[in-house]
């Protein structure tokens, strides 16, 4: 840790993590409902412990990149933060509204806009939170007087995505209006803007732990910065098809949602493309699993598997079907989950003590359980999905009638969850057993090589 107030960062990443786990318990709360009978149908029905599932990862992740960015802006820009004291109070709020959110959908209070339930205080609270974030990051780099393409890259990701979540907080009466913005905000958020912030945090990584060149790292950013306003804008179109407006959304859905995976396959590319130079120098390989990992499996989930529906002649069977649960747990865990797991995997060693730098047999097998255990749960979720296409949609059966006949496919699904849990359990026992160490490092980035480490190279000002 080079400037003090990057310990901010660790804060924000133990709240994540606590968060972590209590979305996987409502998760597994979620699946197990699917076999009954359920004992806690009057108490906790699965309508909301599936909000509450869904929402808890949507926080978590955000509260990750905070801290992930918390960190990232004062090694870019070469100072300190603006406010720690800022960050501190962000943080506060933050919780309080993840707190206040959950309370709320236990009691029914949700506003019943899907992904967007948080009542209209949590979400003035969400703007309030993103505001003080943008201004400590934004002071921060101009205090500094060093701006990255990496740090423009983050930046524009964290602002579109706190303009974007203005839709959210205007209530709508009719229902299709409704759901037309809503993926204003979510689409653009998790097949958009989110995308940047995961791109900058995969560059930050790969120039730190490969050794790479960063001019050549960061022409690849505006590759994915382009292809994501190309493709990810108007790929908002294949939310489209069923709600109620004009036919031509079905072509241009049919496009652009095509063209998607292209920003997915650069992102792979351009992971392999650093590693192939470097290989496996730096001591951090725990990290480096986790960052190519998340380019690989973002590829496999968001990529190969979202456009294996997306087609509106596929989409007319498989929508609100299992297999969307398919695509999204393995595109969000690649994508956002991964590389937030691997910002943290990168800063543990310097802001916990007695933690070796090449990680821990708890690090790797938090890793491969994770991993085998999503894996396997797409799987189940796949193989739930076409039955319940095949029975439901095209046979003509009843959804009860059809639940019935795919429920074996749960007992793998809930097997596979259980693997992922424990990985994830693994890596949150990980985190937390070893104190916290906020002490400067005490080697500069002159004396790195003497170590064995490589030396990032210095940041190119953006003029």
């Amino acid at each position: 840790m080079r400037y003090r107030s990057q310990s901010v960062a660790y804060w924000y990443f133990a709240v994540a993590m606590l968060l972590f786990g209590l979305q996987l318990a409502f998760g597994m709360l979620s699946a197990i409902k699917y076999l009954g009978p359920d004992p806690l149908i009057n108490v906790l029905p699965f309508d909301k412990t599936k909000v509450i599932h869904t929402n808890l990862l949507i926080v978590w992740v955000l509260t990750g990149f905070m801290g992930a960015t918390y960190w990232l802006v004062p090694e870019e820009s070469r100072g300190e933060l603006h406010s720690t004291r800022l960050a501190y109070v962000q943080l506060g709020l933050w919780v309080a509204m993840g707190l206040g959110a959950v309370v709320s959908y236990l009691f029914g209070w949700g506003t019943g806009n899907k992904l967007l339930e948080q009542p209209l205080p949590c979400k003035l609270a969400i703007v309030a939170c993103m505001l003080i974030f943008l201004y400590n990051v934004g002071m921060t780099i101009r205090k500094a007087g060093r701006f990255t393409t990496t740090e423009a890259v983050l930046l524009l990701g964290i602002g579109s995505a706190a303009v974007l979540y203005l839709p959210a907080l205007i209530h709508y009466h009719n229902y299709t209006v409704a759901i037309f913005y809503r993926w204003w905000t979510i689409h653009l958020w998790v097949e958009g803007v989110w995308e940047m912030i995961q791109g900058s945090f995969l560059a930050y990584l790969l120039i730190r732990l490969s050794g790479a060149d960063r001019e050549v790292m960061e022409k690849w950013l505006y590759v994915i910065v382009g292809l994501v306003f190309i493709a990810g804008i108007l790929g908002t179109a294949h939310h489209y098809y069923w709600v109620g407006v004009p036919s031509y959304w079905l072509g241009i859905g049919s496009v652009f949602s095509a063209l998607e995976p292209v920003a997915l396959l650069a992102m792979a590319i351009y992971a392999y493309n650093a590693m192939r130079r470097s290989g496996l120098a730096h001591p951090n390989v725990l990290a480096l699993h986790w960052t190519l990992g998340s380019a690989i499996f973002t590829l496999f989930g968001a990529g190969l598997l979202g456009l294996a529906h997306t087609m509106p002649s596929v989409n007319k069977w498989t929508h609100g079907t299992l297999i969307t649960a398919m695509h999204g747990h393995a595109a969000f865990y690649g994508a956002y989950v991964m590389i937030v797991l691997a910002m943290i995997s990168y800063t543990l060693p310097e802001i916990s003590r007695e933690r070796s730098e090449r990680g821990s047999s708890i690090g790797y097998w938090a890793f491969w359980l994770q991993v085998t255990g999503m894996f396997g749960m797409t799987l189940s979720f796949a193989a739930a999905g076409i039955g319940q296409v095949y029975l439901e949609r095209i046979l003509g059966l009843g959804y009860l009638d059809t639940q019935l006949k795919i429920q074996v496919h749960f007992l793998m699904l809930i097997a596979t969850a259980t693997m992922f849990v424990v990985g994830a359990g693994l890596f949150i026992w990980d985190f937390f057993r070893r104190a916290p160490n906020f002490q400067l490092s005490e080697t500069s980035e002159t004396d790195a090589p003497a170590i064995g480490l490589r030396t990032a190279p210095e940041p190119a000002p953006l003029r």
